[in-house]
């Protein structure tokens, strides 16, 4: 249950598509927030699933929810307000095909549907329950369904000739109403379609309050939500992103409103009249006698049409039979060409007290001139849009750092800015900011908060006073900053490995030089002596074993310093064709002495291609890899660890070499530096074999990845380009171990 230290979540169900009814439901939020003296905070659920989760895990405060959502959540809900549209809080759903490919329920088979979602109401759910209860699946009655995710885009469809058929809900059975929701959605290019059968009536979608709500809570919710559109207060504009002109409390609800308070007098007025139940005109007036370009002198005693034209009354005669037929209050807006210039209105229709000796009602009438106030919403909307849409933390703070306003951006990135208030870090920075009086432009302090760094920049507000942030991500620049400090530091150790290298490769050539002379000459000796004294060329043989184990050590020697030259980003030596098999099996009898103890090796060596490469750097490669992940693993659990290395033929002819291992594994940070030089997985490593063995890869043209868990292994992919020319062969095992 919500306290009054914590905000109200409203989410929304995704149908809200445009610029402008984002604006207006942030808007919307806005007006709840001041009338209810709590902080409300409006989130756009990004499907109706992940609505209808949210409200089952009671999570959230206020749902803005599909009919049938409401219907399901009504008995566990504080209320659940139903939305009233053309004075009704029913509604039904229309089957609209295009006018010059007329349709009927008889000829459906074989044709395309276009429809909203899956959870859609109107655009989906009422027209498959009809036609099911006329017999026809849809399953086995259309060739094609498709979902598009709005009633614009669906009705889109049809007239591009991409679907054949679509539904959208209407508030009413009649042709003028659907024709004018239709336009509200294509424009002009409504005449183009017709609505060729309605579904029976269905209660509305509207809005749950939740149990997470308090019952004080919920009950001034309601008062506020019923009498938005009625007090007078201009807040009827806010009903725009949910298509209404109010809300009605369901019977399934459980809070009490209280009576609606007077409709107060409406100023800008075009037309205003009283009909009486033959729809005549008992009064009509206009403030400058005419309307839609005709003189209404006279009215009194004559029909709408007569008085106004076909075109500008047809519109108004069906908001009345909409209005006689739901008992409620009505509202329309709609389009006419009046001498030569395209105008809209807004009609509202309401109906009197009865008169003794009628039988029908008299209704009230008001026609509004709206085109120029439509004119300001688009550049209103593109200016109150920056905010809203803006993808960067944006905030309002008073002095004393409470929190006037957080755009969306703001609410995910910081989702406890509204519970923390002034002692938010980000707070505390602006107020910093503010409080040593820093020149305008300069920027805050960086804060850094869970793992990221934003860059704050302040702005003081005088009226009223206040401080507005700017918050920019700037991790990504923090990490290229630390990226240019290690690259300035591999530029040092590159000059130096060159200048070693250079200076060690020549003493290293005589020693190879020497050795191999002294070898020579001992062999010859050798067979001197074999034909003398046994001891002697037993000795001799033993000499000739360490000399050959000082050459082995000498040509590691030479290794390390190409490993060196490789760090900093000297060519290779030479490149040939390789075939990888023999070099991996190579690596393995190089480290079968510590392999023996501490793990069991799994071989799983398939047909690869060749590749064009150094053979000693892949062999350095191969050795830094499976050294690193024999190492990784505990010898005490020798009789469990396995060592498994893979060889295949990847989906693209590439080569893949997978080397996985049991051991402790690493954390998400050790992993995200593990190639990075100077960064070692094993005490007393110099951190530099995976860095080298990376440069290696990427050489060659190849890619070095990792994963890891901790407690489980880890798994090392590299992938190398086939040598060219190198066809690729089917998968086929070689070698199971």
């Amino acid at each position: 249950m919500t306290t009054p230290t914590t905000p109200i979540r409203f989410m929304l169900y995704p149908s809200l598509g445009e610029v402008r009814e984002h604006v207006r439901a942030e808007l919307f939020g806005r007006a709840l927030s001041e009338r209810l003296g709590r902080p409300v905070v409006l989130e756009l659920a990004p499907t109706y699933e992940a609505l209808e989760t949210e409200m089952a895990a009671g999570r959230v405060d206020m749902a803005w929810a599909t009919a049938q959502q409401c219907d399901a959540f009504a008995p566990r809900a504080r209320a659940v307000l139903r939305a009233v549209r053309s004075g009704s809080c029913h509604y039904h759903s229309a089957l609209v095909c295009r006018a010059d490919a007329p349709l009927t329920l008889e000829t459906l088979q074989g044709k395309r549907a276009a429809w909203v979602t899956p959870r859609s109401a109107g655009g989906y759910l009422l027209p498959v329950r009809f036609l099911e209860e006329q017999g026809l699946r849809t399953d086995t009655l259309f060739s094609e369904q498709r979902f598009l995710g709005a009633y614009r885009k669906a009705l889109h469809a049809v007239l591009s000739g991409e679907a054949d058929v679509t539904a959208v809900f209407s508030s009413h059975e009649d042709e003028h109403a659907m024709r004018a929701t239709m336009a509200s959605y294509v424009g002009a290019e409504e005449s183009r379609l017709m609505t060729f059968a309605f579904t029976p009536p269905a209660l509305a979608d509207g809005i749950v309050l939740t149990r997470r709500l308090s019952e004080a809570d919920a009950a001034a919710l309601v008062s506020i939500l019923t009498r938005m559109n009625t007090d007078g207060s201009g807040m009827e504009m806010l009903m725009g992103p949910f298509r209404v002109e109010g809300f009605v409390l369901s019977p399934e609800g459980r809070t009490q409103t209280q009576a609606p308070l007077p409709r107060r007098a409406r100023g800008a007025e075009y037309v205003v009249a009283e009909l009486d139940g033959e729809e005549r005109c008992r009064r009509l007036w206009a403030p400058t006698g005419k309307a839609f370009g005709r003189d209404v002198g006279g009215a009194e005693g004559r029909t709408l049409t007569e008085v106004l034209g076909t075109e500008a009354a047809e519109p108004l005669l069906s908001l009345m039979r909409a209005v006689r037929h739901g008992g409620a209050d009505g509202r329309l807006e709609y389009r006419l060409e009046v001498e030569g210039e395209t105008r809209w209105y807004a009609a509202e229709i309401t109906p009197c007290a009865p008169v003794p000796g009628e039988t029908r009602p008299r209704l009230g009438l008001m026609v509004r001139d709206v085109t120029e106030m439509r004119a300001l919403q688009e550049p209103m909307y593109r200016l109150a849009s920056f905010p809203l849409l803006h993808p960067e933390p944006l905030l309002e703070l008073t002095m004393q750092g409470e929190l006037r306003y957080g755009n969306p951006a703001a609410n995910k990135a910081f989702p406890e800015l509204l519970v923390e208030g002034a002692r938010h870090p980000l707070v505390q920075a602006a107020l910093q900011w503010a409080w040593q009086g820093a020149p305008a432009g300069e920027p805050a302090p960086t804060v850094h908060l869970e793992g990221r760094y934003w860059e704050l920049t302040v702005a003081q507000l005088w009226n009223p006073e206040g401080l507005r942030v700017f918050a920019r991500d700037v991790t990504l620049r923090k990490q290229m900053e630390a990226r240019l400090i290690q690259a300035d530091r591999l530029s040092a150790l590159g000059s130096l490995a060159a200048a070693v290298g250079h200076e060690m490769n020549n003493p290293l050539a005589f020693m190879l030089a020497n050795l191999s002379y002294a070898r020579e000459e001992l062999q010859r000796m050798g067979e001197a002596l074999r034909t003398g004294d046994a001891a002697a060329s037993e000795e001799l043989g033993e000499v000739l074993e360490a000399l050959s184990e000082t050459a082995e050590g000498a040509l590691r020697l030479k290794h390390i310093v190409q490993d060196l030259r490789t760090l900093s980003r000297k060519p290779p030596e030479h490149q040939a064709r390789v075939e990888l098999q023999p070099v991996l099996e190579n690596a393995l009898k190089l480290l079968r002495g510590q392999l023996n103890h501490r793990a069991r090796l799994e071989r799983d060596f398939f047909e690869i291609p060749a590749v064009d490469a150094d053979e000693a750097r892949l062999t350095q490669l191969f050795l830094n890899l499976l050294l690193n992940a024999v190492q990784s693993m505990n010898p005490a659990d020798a009789a469990s660890n396995v060592l498994r290395v893979a060889a295949y033929t990847g989906e693209d002819g590439e080569a893949v070499v997978e080397v996985q291992d049991t051991g402790k594994g690493l954390g998400p940070e050790e992993l995200a530096r593990l190639f990075e030089p100077f960064v070692a997985t094993q005490p007393g490593s110099s951190g530099l074999g995976l860095s080298v063995s990376h440069a290696i890869v990427t050489s060659l043209g190849g890619t070095l990845r990792a994963e890891s868990r901790e407690g489980r292994g880890t798994l090392i992919t590299i992938t190398l380009p086939a040598a060219a020319a190198e066809a690729s062969q089917p998968r086929q095992a070689l070698l199971a171990g």
